[in-house]
């Protein structure tokens, strides 16, 4: 072989995987739940309804068996299952243990009131990747699904011109690998509609 078509082979095939190891950005909740089924994992939702009122520099939970922890400069003010950082202008960080190959939520900035303004989001996670856009509302959504590397760490920032604005979070949704009891059961649970037939 020559040595021009072994480097040319060592090329493509570091090419090829590299873009194999993708992570692909979502605004549709519906098409990222889909797509996250599809993978054989299962939503789990992270509401925040159990935090009310500040808390310094970080707020932890576990969420369908992922342990997440919040960070930012400052405090969390956490209102009507909202959480925000008390400092305006300052980034959330949340960081997954273990990682995550799919996570979401309905990201957006507020005020000093929590009512929900359009803003400039920025969504960084673990390996650099990330989303920009314009949130208009609580309702709207970002979410990522990695067919790679796992994701550790999801970084929220909001800004706007001129503006003390605050980068918030509703419903987070990780996608989780179901227990092997439950897969069990459900494979038993299609023997016996088979055995039915």
């Amino acid at each position: 072989m020559k040595p021009c078509n072994l480097v040319s082979t060592i090329l493509c095939g570091a090419l090829t995987s590299s873009l194999s190891a993708a992570i692909v950005s979502y605004t549709d909740l519906g098409l990222w739940s889909e797509d996250v089924v599809a993978s054989g994992e299962s939503v789990a939702t992270e509401t925040f309804n159990n935090y009310h009122g500040f808390y310094p520099s970080s707020i932890s939970g576990n969420t369908g068996g992922i342990a997440w922890t919040a960070t930012s400069p400052g405090n969390f003010a956490c209102d009507e299952g909202l959480v925000t950082t008390n400092n305006s202008n300052s980034p959330i960080t949340f960081t997954f243990n273990p990682g995550v190959k799919s996570i979401g939520g309905n990201i957006f900035a507020t005020d000093w009131y929590y009512e929900a303004i359009t803003a400039r989001i920025k969504v960084t996670l673990t390996d650099g990747s990330a989303y920009v856009g314009y949130s208009k509302s609580s309702a709207d959504f970002i979410g990522f699904i990695s067919n790679g590397a796992s994701i550790t760490s999801m970084t929220l920032v909001a800004t706007k011109a001129n503006t003390d604005i605050y980068a918030t979070i509703d419903n987070m949704y990780i996608g989780v690998v179901p227990a092997p009891g439950a897969i069990a059961l459900l494979g038993l649970a299609g023997f016996v509609s088979r055995r039915r037939r």
